[in-house]
Parts: structure tokens; sequence; C-alpha cells
């Protein structure tokens, strides 16, 4: 039988097993359709996003049940209201971002010493790759393949003074840099440790650089001695 992870603990430390026949859909488009009077047809107004996903699954404990749904409900029900890590081995390459509101109803069986019931976790659209999460070093003129949706990067720039970061189509100027300089395209913000860097740079656009499915050349120049990337990959 198979298990996931979530908040950083397994179902199987609660005796949970689950099978996960739906874990394979994709999110729903961000769209109105707006009628005008005297026009046949909708227009479409797209709102360039996507809504969040249910993940659920089917679940069973089948021993030490009172003890076990006891500490899954702690587990699942006492978790901060945030954001959480949720994987399984159905797709061990990627994980999502979910968090579980409830209900825990389990359908109990003889004597009450097993039950059934469905796990439904709240997620983040997309399914992020675990291999993205990693920081990687890029040379001068490098260029990354995307295989997946549009991520949003953490970069990091090493150098002093004024230099140029381009990425793809986008250009950031960076007036003033001593080290270390972070570029957040998730967050849209730029930092050096806990102090806010926002005022240091400028980009055109107003937006920080993605990588965009397909590929995406990284150039720098000025006082730009080093760039790492945590590219963040991510598919629907």
């Amino acid at each position: 039988m198979h298990k996931f992870w979530f908040a950083g603990h397994c179902c199987r430390e609660y005796g949970i097993y689950v099978s996960g026949e739906n874990t394979y859909n994709g999110p729903e488009r961000g769209y109105e359709l707006v009628s005008i009077p005297g026009r046949s047809g909708d227009l479409i107004r797209n709102n360039k996003r996507y809504k969040n996903i249910t993940v659920s699954y089917p679940a069973f404990i089948h021993k030490d049940f009172l003890r076990n749904t006891d500490a899954a409900r702690m587990w699942l029900l006492g978790s901060p209201m945030q954001y959480q890590r949720l994987e399984d081995d159905y797709h061990p390459d990627e994980y999502r971002m979910a968090i579980f509101t409830g209900s825990l109803d389990f359908d109990t069986r003889f004597l009450n010493r097993s039950g059934e019931t469905t796990l439904n976790f709240n997620c983040k659209p997309h399914r992020y790759i675990k291999a993205g999460t990693w920081m990687q070093a890029l040379e001068n003129g490098q260029i990354l393949l995307n295989n997946w949706d549009e991520s949003l990067p953490l970069i990091q720039i090493t150098g002093s003074g004024s230099g140029v970061l381009t990425v793809g189509g986008v250009t950031v100027t960076i007036d003033s840099m001593d080290g270390s300089l972070m570029l957040d395209a998730e967050t849209q913000n730029a930092y050096n440790g806990l102090e806010n860097k926002n005022g240091t740079i400028r980009i055109a656009g107003g937006e920080f650089p993605t990588l965009l499915a397909g590929e995406t050349r990284i150039t720098w120049s000025g006082g730009v001695t080093a760039v790492e990337i945590t590219p963040r990959w991510r598919a629907l």
C-alpha cells in the first residue's frame, strides 16, 4: 500500500494507508465569461491564474484505531493554517504545497477497530519539481531549459558596485551591491540577509525575472562576478 507525507510527517506514523487515484488531476483556469447585450456569444476574460485544486486520498486505518485516529487528528487538524509540503510515493519526483482544512470523518468497521475516510488537501495549482529546489551555479551566457510551466526562481548575485543581470527578456539594473544580493521572483523582493534591497535595483516593466517554458539565456555584466539560481521548476 502507498503513503504520503505532510508537514514533515509520514501517514504511516499514524497507521494510515492510502490510495492515490485522485492525485493525477489538473487545476481549473481562472476566467470569466462576459455577456454583452445585443451580442451573441460570451467574451472570455482571462484572469491569468489557476485556481487551487483539491487532492484527495482514500485512506484507512486497520489497527490501533483509537490511538491512531487521536494522533492523526492532532497531526492534520493541529497543523498551522499555512501551506505546507505534501508529497506521496505515486509522484516521487515532485511535491505540492497544501493545507488540510478537514473534516476527518471515519466510517468505522466491526467494533470500531478499523475505519475508512477520505483526506482532502487544498493545494496550490502547481506541482513542484524536486530537482528545481537545488541551487546551481551559472556561467555567463548559459541557457536554462524549462520543460514545464513558467517558474518563479530565486537568484543569488555576487559582486560589488553596480551591474546588470539579464534573464531572457528581463533586465535588472543593480545600482549598488556589496557582496550578495537575492532576487526572489515569488515574493517580488530583493534582499541581503534580513535587509531589504528593493531600492537598489531597477527592473524594466517592474516584474522580477521568471523562467518561461523553453529556453532562457542568462547574462550579466559590470560588478557582477557570479550568479546562482534555484529555478523552482513547476508543472500544472
